[in-house]
């Protein structure tokens, strides 16, 4: 598929969906350029994984239309989508003793037709995917053998052997600690930058975020409240309406990044 590096890959017009009868995002617009990278912030609750299954068509809106790559998603074929569209979990997990190379192997499974055994470019890209996420060496481990950090780079290794134009990350890096979060950010960003891949990603961490996302979009009760640079998007009124505590915004002067403290009252709660 040819397309213009400012087509959209994601176009989001008016869409409201939910679940049961109850809107979860109400008339939500929402355009992503070809190659950005996006980081969708918020509460819990507001939206941010029922965006992700009406972008992967999973979901069926009630009202607007999603489209990828000026197409809209109902008429792209499940398999066709699949190859579009990858999705990293919270955590990837498997009752299975797979290891992590037969894990990567799946990504390819929308590529490959049924009882078709990998071919030899299937095997390339794989080895790519390795290779690109610092993975090769695991690739014979056990995959409930390895540290969290060490399975979050197989499950983006996974994603990355289907070949995608676009990857939603769904809070990756939620159960990882300070320094496999930080290792799981960059290496989204360099696959972004490297590769040219469109990526959003939903996350809790304002600071992470703002460091790596040149683009935040911040979620209330599913509408945008700002969509942004950090700069535009965190800032005390904001952050404040959004997640009704009182936050202080300060410039790290070492990493000139925009840092978000939450305050705190004389009587430990937030201030309204």
């Amino acid at each position: 598929m040819n397309t213009e590096p400012h087509t959209p890959a994601i176009r989001l017009d008016a869409v409201s969906a939910g679940y049961h009868g109850e809107a979860v995002i109400r008339e939500l617009s929402l355009s992503v350029a070809t190659g950005e990278r996006v980081a969708i912030l918020g509460p819990n609750g507001v939206g941010k994984s029922t965006l992700f299954r009406v972008i992967t068509g999973l979901l069926q809106t009630r009202a607007g239309q999603v489209s990828l790559f000026d197409r809209p998603v109902r008429k792209i074929p499940a398999a066709e989508r699949a190859r579009l569209v990858a999705t990293v979990p919270q955590e990837l997990d498997t009752a299975m003793p797979f290891t992590a190379g037969e894990l990567v192997m799946m990504g390819r499974t929308a590529a490959l037709g049924r009882w078709i055994p990998p071919s030899h470019e299937d095997r390339r890209w794989v080895a790519e995917a390795m290779a690109l996420t610092d993975t090769g060496h695991l690739k014979d481990r056990v995959f409930q053998e390895m540290s969290g950090g060490e399975r979050q780079r197989v499950a983006v290794a996974m994603a990355l052997a289907a070949r995608p134009r676009i990857i939603l990350l769904d809070e990756p890096t939620s159960h990882l600690d300070m320094n496999h979060r930080l290792e799981i950010v960059q290496l989204i960003e360099q696959i972004n930058r490297e590769q040219g891949m469109t990526i959003l990603m939903i996350g809790h961490d304002l600071n992470l975020a703002a460091e790596y996302f040149p683009r935040l979009v911040l979620l209330q009760e599913g509408r945008i409240a700002a969509d942004g640079p950090p700069e535009a998007v965190l800032t005390p009124d904001t952050l404040g309406a959004v997640y009704q505590c009182a936050v202080s915004i300060q410039r790290d002067p070492v990493a000139d990044v925009l840092r978000v403290f939450p305050r705190r009252t004389a009587k430990g709660s937030a201030e309204r």
